[in-house]
């Protein structure tokens, strides 16, 4: 059984403390719904863990498999079997899908994967995931639109395999047939024991996976751990009844800061260790 660990993770994004001794462990073949209201910290936690150099770890442990991750650079950790599926996927011009993908999958291989192999199981996961072939051959996320770009998410992670998917807002920009086709990509890896930590707003995408394990992040602590019963509370009420029940005043959102994404460095690292 894979384990993924985070013991008293504290997380500085420039000069501000945004997580503030989080403590989580995750299982193969677990999935866990991790919820609270923006910028408290979801967001922050899956970056940290992936290892995105603008969210600085000023104490805390992340471990998979009791191997040391902070000690890993963002390739090695992809390696090792973690996934990040961003909420803001990176246009890469110059850059062709089909090439970055081919990359990416053997650098994991003892043995790269020949190239009709490649194509074939290409070809198998884009009409999977409802994407037209000749997407492969474009430039990676670029034109793409916002629906398109997340089910490119997913069909890299059907092709890395990775031990954990980090999920951040994959349902956010779909329709409900690219919702339907993503939720049944995540329900078929869950049944390969692929484990999850999956971040969204609504409780339709919760409802089209299974769940094991609901975590509710506020003022960027766990305020509250529980079941899938919580997302109807939340769906329903809001998070008021956190301050109402448990006496916690949830913290005003400041104004956003600019996002950096960890894709463009991982995708040059793909590329050259796949060469």
């Amino acid at each position: 059984m894979d384990v993924l660990k985070i013991v008293d993770l504290h997380v500085n994004v420039e000069d501000k403390e945004i997580l503030k001794g989080v403590s989580l462990t995750a299982r193969s073949g677990e999935t866990v719904a991790l919820l609270g209201p923006n910028g408290h910290g979801k967001s922050t936690l899956l970056q940290a863990i992936m290892g995105n150099p603008r969210y600085r770890i000023t104490s805390g442990q992340i471990l998979l498999n009791d191997q040391d991750v902070l000690t890993m650079s963002v390739d090695e950790r992809s390696k090792a079997g973690l996934f990040l599926g961003m909420q803001y996927p990176s246009e890469v011009s110059g850059v062709v899908n089909a090439d970055f993908l081919r990359a990416s999958i053997n650098a994991r291989r003892a043995k790269p994967l020949s190239l009709f192999q490649f194509y074939r199981l290409l070809d198998s996961t884009y009409k999977k995931m409802g994407i037209p072939f000749e997407m492969a051959n474009r430039s990676l996320n670029v034109g793409f639109s916002g629906g398109e770009k997340k089910r490119n998410e997913i069909l890299q992670m059907i092709l890395l395999e990775p031990r954990f998917a980090l999920l951040d807002e994959i349902d956010s920009g779909l329709d409900i047939d690219a919702m339907t086709i993503v939720a049944s990509a995540i329900r078929e890896e869950q049944e390969k024991g692929r484990g999850f930590l999956v971040v969204s707003h609504y409780a339709r995408l919760y409802n089209m996976i299974n769940l094991n394990r609901t975590i509710v992040m506020v003022n960027g602590k766990i305020a509250v751990e529980g079941g899938p019963e919580i997302i109807q509370k939340i769906d329903t009420k809001g998070y008021e009844w956190i301050k109402t029940e448990l006496g916690i005043d949830i913290e005003k959102e400041e104004p956003a800061m600019s996002a950096v994404s960890i894709g463009v460095c991982a995708t040059k690292e793909a590329i050259r260790d796949g060469k």
